[in-house]
């Protein structure tokens, strides 16, 4: 079944340990199999020597400081000391593996995300929040890279520990040793009930999390309307109200942690008291239950055992975190909305020939905003849209580049169905200026090409200096080196048009697209972009949106249209003729605006 957002329905929820996610997640490990291979070999040789220095701590005791020999003691010192060292490059090589796998995994991951991201249709981003899909990708992502460094390999290191520790204790003593048997059951117990409540509390805390970083990431990004509009005290409530919800998804966690923690320290204390009062008596009695290497050496173990099994349940906490945050990332990675790129046609330098036939769509269903139009671009033409704001004007630009799927009819590009052209092939062919310029946080020179290696400084020279836009930039600081910063705030917007001019222009297009990009600009900025639509539009097929109908009268073919259905078609003398027509009317009312 296809799925359209990128958030997961409320009824799945990521469990502790869902088997099919894990295997899932696993797969990822496949390159680094080696890898993945040492860090349980530190695991084992980790719990063998953590459990093997009590046991040595009691031959001393018994053996040698009971007995004074202070050669053997010696030995046994030594001995001691040359496990604590394998025990310590265990120990790094274990922490220092297992950190790097997961790290490489996050990679991984977050390149398959990111490159499935690009290639979703449009209709995705209309849907799903910019913020939401920044958190998937970066703190989502990282929390599964917990799942190597602070969850599994944590969790088997501590059980291998146990398991150790418990067979060298039944050896030591097997008496004592079911003490601290009949003991765990009760953290067991309680440590479960804390990972089921702390897998609530942490699946609300993403939850929360994701919803700040939305609500911040369009604030910001809307600072101007806010500020322009009197909201911030309006915003600066919202936020409030969404980062205290933020804070008591958290508090819940804390609260679940305060409990549990002193619960399970006071179970093993209690454990450690009751051997140690036993086994002094029995000592003290003359008993050979025990001995004293065996109480030193207990007073050890049972920190060995109950503090991994305390850690185990902050360890499910990490893996859930981990898991949680894999739901979310593979929810998006599993969902399929992008535009079907089943083209065999590698598309050529286009002659232009466009064609419309029957057209219908609509970005929501059931509400057509083209309703079955028919148009034709002959090869080399300007050809004009105009109307009124909803006519449709810009939707026919979104599905010539395929941004959206038309619900019937066909398009054709010099009599092929634009289907059958390779997406990327069709689109490197197509360029579009839009009213709305986009420049990213980076240089100008960078910010034409487009980091395209293909494209040369002399090339993007040349090109300024020919549609009049290089005197511009040279007067900039650092020239063609000069950083725009974010979204190219450091430009007016008639200057962000022209950067996207000869953004255009460079890419050598065999169709360009104007799509009201004269509509906000000042008079400067208008001669010098009437100057670039003439140089970069003469020889190829152009489709220009216009708002100011003064900037089209020389279209070889106007084009009207109203409510999704084009009205009228032909040259700016023929409709302007038209007594009543609707282009006439359109023209009449800028006009006496204008004067």
């Amino acid at each position: 079944m296809q799925r359209i957002a990128g958030i997961a329905p409320k009824k799945m929820k990521a469990k502790a340990f869902d088997t099919r996610l894990f295997k899932r997640i696993l797969k990822f490990t496949k390159p680094y199999q080696w890898r993945f291979n040492g860090v349980i070999v530190f695991a084992i040789s980790l719990s063998v020597f953590a459990a093997l220095r009590p046991y040595l701590l009691k031959q001393t005791v018994d053996g040698y400081i009971a007995t004074q020999d202070q050669q053997g003691l010696l030995l046994y010192v030594v001995l001691m000391g040359i496990v604590l060292l394998l025990e310590v490059f265990s120990q790094f090589y274990f922490v220092y593996w297992a950190n790097w796998l997961g790290q490489d995994i996050v990679k991984d991951i977050r390149t398959k995300l990111f490159q499935h991201i690009l290639s979703f249709r449009m209709k995705y981003f209309d849907h799903v929040p910019v913020g939401q899909l920044v958190t998937r990708s970066v703190s989502d992502i990282e929390s599964i890279a917990r799942i190597f460094s602070q969850g599994l390999f944590m969790i088997i290191s501590d059980l291998m520990k146990m398991l150790v520790v418990l067979l060298f204790m039944f050896y030591m003593n097997w008496k004592l040793t079911w003490i601290v048997i009949v003991a765990m059951p009760v953290l067991v117990f309680f440590t479960r009930i804390f990972q089921r409540k702390m897998q609530v509390a942490f699946e609300e805390v993403r939850n929360q999390i994701a919803n700040m970083n939305s609500f911040v990431q369009e604030r910001v990004t809307g600072m101007k309307i806010v500020q322009l509009f009197n909201r911030e005290k309006i915003e600066y409530e919202k936020f409030k109200d969404i980062n205290y919800k933020h804070k008591k998804a958290w508090i819940k966690t804390i609260l679940y942690n305060s409990i549990f923690f002193p619960i399970a320290d006071i179970i093993s204390s209690l454990t450690l008291g009751f051997i140690v009062l036993y086994g002094g008596i029995k000592i003290l009695n003359g008993d050979n239950f025990t001995t004293f290497g065996d109480l030193f050496s207990y007073t050890m173990f049972i920190g060995m055992l109950f503090n991994p099994l305390r850690q185990i349940a902050d360890k499910f906490n990490e893996m859930q975190l981990g898991m949680i945050a894999a739901n979310r990332v593979f929810d998006i990675l599993d969902t399929e909305d992008q535009i079907q790129d089943t083209g065999i046609i590698e598309a050529p330098v286009f002659k232009g020939d466009i064609k419309f036939k029957k057209v219908r769509f609509g970005y929501i269903p059931d509400e057509e905003v083209i309703k079955g139009i028919d148009l034709e671009v002959n090869a080399g033409q300007t050809v004009a849209i105009v109307g009124s704001t909803g006519a449709g004007k810009s939707t026919i630009i979104n599905l010539l580049n395929r941004f959206y799927e038309i619900n019937s009819g066909s398009i054709y590009i010099d009599n092929h169905n634009i289907e059958n052209y390779t997406l990327g092939s069709l689109r490197k062919q197509i360029a579009v200026v839009l009213q709305d310029v986009f420049l990213f946080a980076d240089t100008i020179f960078n910010n034409i090409t487009l980091n395209n290696l293909e494209i040369s400084r002399e090339q993007v020279l040349a090109a300024a200096k020919k549609i009049g836009v290089h005197e511009f930039i040279m007067s900039l600081p650092d020239n063609y080196d000069f950083d725009v910063k974010e979204r190219g705030v450091m430009l007016s917007s008639g200057q962000r048009q022209l950067i996207a001019f000869l953004r255009a222009y460079v890419s050598n297009p065999s169709i360009l697209i104007l799509d009201e990009a004269t509509s906000s600009i000042d008079t400067y900025s208008e001669e010098l972009i009437q100057r670039a639509t003439e140089t970069i539009t003469k020889g190829r097929t152009s489709i220009v949106i216009a708002h100011r109908l003064a900037t089209i009268v020389n279209a070889d073919k106007i084009v009207v249209m109203d409510k999704g259905l084009i009205v009228e078609q032909g040259t700016h003398q023929e409709l302007i003729n038209r007594e009543k027509g609707y282009y006439k009317n359109l023209y009449d009312s800028q006009f006496s605006v204008a004067i």
